[in-house]
């Protein structure tokens, strides 16, 4: 989660420029990784319950969860540095190769515990294909049409999250819970062979500095906690020497991180930026919001399953009142932030509600109906949605420009532990309550062998009265963790009161809008990533044609056919030394005779000159330009006015950066014209 020196003049690499359809195979290619990679967090929810009966290891079944988000959230860190040295193209296609893998063994997976390797080695691969996909829509898309692009990248990474229960359920139900990893498999290969064809390979300008011993505290440190978590009260007494011991090891590793991000030249995660009051509250209140959302998808199946006897395929649909709500206040509260520029109200309602559908949902039990049921999960997906949205929109609206990427992943990246940490308590309490509770039931329910009690299909194949005292008791120990639960959302109220509301800057307002922010799908550390990212979305909520503003803005005396044909003959020589109307022509695919009579009229008003064929600008002709450029930079600094205005050396930063970007857009432009089918 590092920025870019201050002395990199290229962070923006040299793009080739694509073809509407190549751009478009590129995107798809993207997609799919995205979705494979988004779509495992989930996808093992509703399969779980069986992946027990199979296996066994009831006590260990948060870990097929929790593997796959800890591995994750250290290889998107890591991964994306691995782009910058050696080409996102290739980095792309080898988490591919790891995500295979790791799907391969978790389908042949006979055992518990090398389904939790299985699931941590996907993790890896995931993690780096989520993290190189927002990447790569940076390397190939233009800046101007990249804000729709990142916006449809952001909801697939949202919706595949959400709707991985109901599939899980399909392959469950209709072909085995392994086909939720083998399906993988085809649809990578297929995308390993479109990524050779269709991506350009492209490599950052500068080299990145890598903080591994960082990396490697914070994965230890997290993984010694979650394990304490797990293990506590299930394979070990909480008062054990490998409980204590691994409390004691997070706590020594987790604070030996803190040293060394505090010395690291270029920080995984910056503490300085803790003393931000925003980037502190929204962190915290990240990590909340992911504990609750992965905590409650992963064991509400359970219950559906084992309480309510629903098939897996049904207990995912059941899910859907809560992802509807959820969707549905995102989206409504980032069109409402988009509009009003006002969002603290959103995390105060929000975790408000969440804990009301959190308490809700302690309350039910197998007398509780269906629609009842379906009220609650409402209740619980509206208030997460209205939470969601506005993480990380209030970060990147208050932190400097040069520290943008890093608080922007350093919020994703609590929000990705949370989930990790949230998983891992809810089994804890899960295992911890079941077990006796479970005892107690089969004791009441004498001739029920206890393989029946973990199946729910052989559960509710029971007669009712020895099926209903088992019933109870994964009713009781699911209702157990959820009334635990309830004062985590608690704390998350309180610690959302803290939230300052700051004036929305046009770049966040811009963003607001898109669903995908919401979910927060890892990104790109880099501070200049960023800055495309914000600035493409306020091209694409910019009212109006911005060419035409620039224009009228720049004062400049030309029309808009003089403007294009000035651009052309500026770029062409620039980029290809040298600018011929039979060349300009053959690009657009018309006849030079249609171009001939704009190039004549800037040469009649004195802004270009032909010689022996060749076309140049005059001094007047160049100076046009010049205000154009100028026009396109104060437009951009206009509305990044307030970013880090206070701060000479960072405003330093952004005008650079700003400058690359005017010239970078004007740059497309002659490119995009040229890729335009006539």
């Amino acid at each position: 989660m590092t920025t870019a020196t201050d002395e990199s003049p290229a962070s923006f690499p040299t793009v080739p420029t694509l073809s509407r359809r190549h751009t478009n195979l590129v995107f798809t290619t993207i997609v799919l990784g995205m979705m494979l990679a988004a779509l495992d967090q989930t996808i093992v929810s509703t399969a779980l319950p069986t992946i027990v009966a199979d296996l066994g290891g009831g006590g260990h079944m948060a870990w097929v969860v929790t593997a796959y988000l800890l591995a994750e959230t250290v290889s998107t860190v890591l991964v994306g540095k691995f782009g910058d040295l050696f080409g996102r193209k290739v980095v792309f296609q080898l988490s591919a190769v790891v995500f295979v893998l790791g799907s391969i063994m978790a389908g042949a997976a006979n055992s518990m515990l090398l389904l939790i390797v299985a699931r941590a080695i996907q993790g890896i691969g995931g993690g780096g294909l989520m993290v190189t996909a927002m990447a790569l829509i940076a390397d190939v898309i233009p800046l101007r049409e990249r804000g729709r692009y990142q916006g449809a990248l952001g909801a697939v990474f949202g919706v595949t999250t959400v709707v991985g229960p109901t599939l899980g359920g399909v392959f469950t139900d209709h072909a085995s819970w392994r086909w939720c990893f083998y399906v993988n498999i085809p649809v990578a290969l297929a995308m390993i062979v479109m990524a050779a064809r269709t991506i350009p390979a492209v490599r950052a300008a500068v080299r990145p500095v890598i903080d591994y011993l960082g990396i490697v505290l914070v994965a230890a440190g997290s993984s010694a906690l979650v394990l304490g978590l797990e293990w506590g009260g299930t394979q070990y007494a909480w008062g054990s020497a490998v409980i204590i011991g691994l409390f004691a090891a997070a706590v020594l590793l987790l604070t030996a991180f803190v040293l060394v991000e505090l010395r690291a030249k270029e920080p995984m995660l910056p503490m300085h930026l803790f003393r931000t009051p925003v980037f502190a509250v929204c962190s915290a209140l990240s990590f909340i919001v992911g504990f609750s959302m992965l905590g409650a998808l992963t064991y509400l199946p359970t219950y559906l399953q084992f309480v309510d006897g629903s098939s897996a395929t049904t207990s995912g649909l059941r899910t859907l009142p809560m992802i509807v709500g959820l969707l549905g206040t995102s989206m409504l509260s980032g069109v409402v932030i988009s509009r009003t520029g006002r969002y603290r109200m959103f995390p105060i309602a929000g975790t408000a509600v969440m804990t009301l559908g959190l308490y809700l949902m302690s309350t039910m039990g197998p007398s509780t109906g269906v629609w009842l049921e379906s009220l609650y999960m409402f209740v619980l997906g509206l208030g997460i949605g209205l939470a969601m949205q506005v993480l990380t929109i209030a970060v990147q609206n208050t932190v400097p420009y040069h520290e943008l990427g890093s608080a922007t992943s350093g919020v994703t990246f609590f929000r990705t532990l949370g989930s990790a940490f949230g998983t891992a308590i809810f089994g804890t309490l899960y295992s911890g309550e079941l077990d006796p509770n479970l005892r107690a039931a089969l004791a009441d329910s004498p001739g029920v062998p206890p393989g029946a009690a973990e199946n729910p299909q052989t559960l509710k194949a029971l007669p009712d009265d020895l099926a209903a005292p088992i019933v109870r008791a994964y009713a009781d120990s699911i209702d157990f963790v959820f009334q635990w639960v309830v004062p985590v959302a608690a704390v998350g109220f309180l610690i959302a009161w803290l939230l300052k509301e700051v004036p929305l800057r046009d770049s966040a307002r811009a963003g607001a809008a898109d669903m995908g922010e919401g979910f927060s799908a890892p990104d790109s550390a880099d501070a200049e990533r960023q800055l495309e990212r914000a600035v493409a979305g306020v091209m694409r909520h910019a009212e109006g044609p911005v060419g035409r503003r620039l224009l009228a803005d720049s004062g400049s005396p030309l029309s808009p056919a003089d403007a294009w044909a000035l651009g052309q003959v500026h770029w062409r020589t620039r980029l290809r030394g040298g600018a011929r109307l039979s060349e300009i022509a053959a690009a657009h695919r018309m006849p030079p005779e249609v171009l001939e009579p704009a190039f004549a009229q800037t040469s009649a008003k004195g802004y270009t000159v032909r010689d022996d064929g060749r076309l140049s600008l005059t001094p007047s002709g160049q100076a046009e330009i010049d205000r154009l450029s100028a026009a396109w930079r104060s437009w951009l600094g206009e509305r990044l006015e307030d970013w880090s205005a206070a701060d000479p050396a960072d405003r330093a930063r952004l005008d650079r950066a700003l400058d690359r970007l005017a010239t970078r857009l004007l740059e497309e432009a002659e490119a995009r014209q040229e890729h335009t089918p006539v």
